[in-house]
């Protein structure tokens, strides 16, 4: 049975200690649901941009991980994120792919280009990543996640996530978003900022 989104941001968050955690999409809902933690940042709405964002954090902060919760229509948008990520080889870049196959999961349930057949574990490791992975239920991962982050990364870990239900149809066809939501990226940056102790930019 494959993963839901919140067990795989479950199992993640077991192992994020002082680590850096970048989330987007579906991904950024289920961390949501989680306790919250001052070294997040939600890559929304700079759609696509997930991993880049998560590069530029790992290379600014050599000594702590980086894990990129990813989604698969979200790299699709900025599949060059992945060769930028293999060329600059961050050894502490950990880069999560909740793979449902839809867009906008829980929402509209759009499918993905190419739905079903795109393999990412081959675009990372075709890209120069050092390692890739990939899993379907929490067990699993769960039990793999402390070998993976002794070895040489950048890493990308695939997670097949399970269908969910959409909300949106004719009895609801829109959802407004608030202006936190497109405000959020910056504000959650500066909390990382104020929590490493890193001085404002002036």
């Amino acid at each position: 049975m494959a993963l839901t989104s919140l067990e795989a941001c479950s199992v993640i968050a077991k192992h994020r200690d002082g680590n850096i955690v970048v989330t987007t999409m579906g991904a950024m809902n289920a961390m949501d649901a989680l306790p919250p933690h001052p070294l997040t940042v939600a890559c929304v709405p700079l759609m696509g941009g997930a991993a880049c964002l998560g590069l530029g954090l790992a290379l600014a902060q050599p000594t702590r991980k980086v894990f990129v919760l990813d989604g698969d229509a979200s790299l699709l948008m900025e599949l060059g994120g992945l060769v930028s990520v293999a060329q600059a080889m961050p050894g502490n870049y950990f880069h999560f792919i909740f793979n449902n196959s839809i867009q906008f999961a829980g929402l509209g349930n759009l499918p993905t280009p190419a739905q079903h057949k795109t393999n990412f574990v081959a675009l990372a490791m075709a890209a120069g990543y050092a390692h890739a992975y990939s899993f379907s239920n929490k067990e699993m991962l769960a039990a793999s996640l402390d070998e993976i982050f002794q070895k040489n990364a950048p890493a990308v870990i695939e997670l097949k996530i399970a269908y969910e239900k959409p909300i949106l149809g004719k009895q609801r066809p829109s959802i407004e978003m608030t202006d936190a939501r497109f405000t959020r990226m910056g504000d959650e940056l500066r909390c990382i900022r104020s929590t490493l102790g890193i001085p404002a930019e002036t």
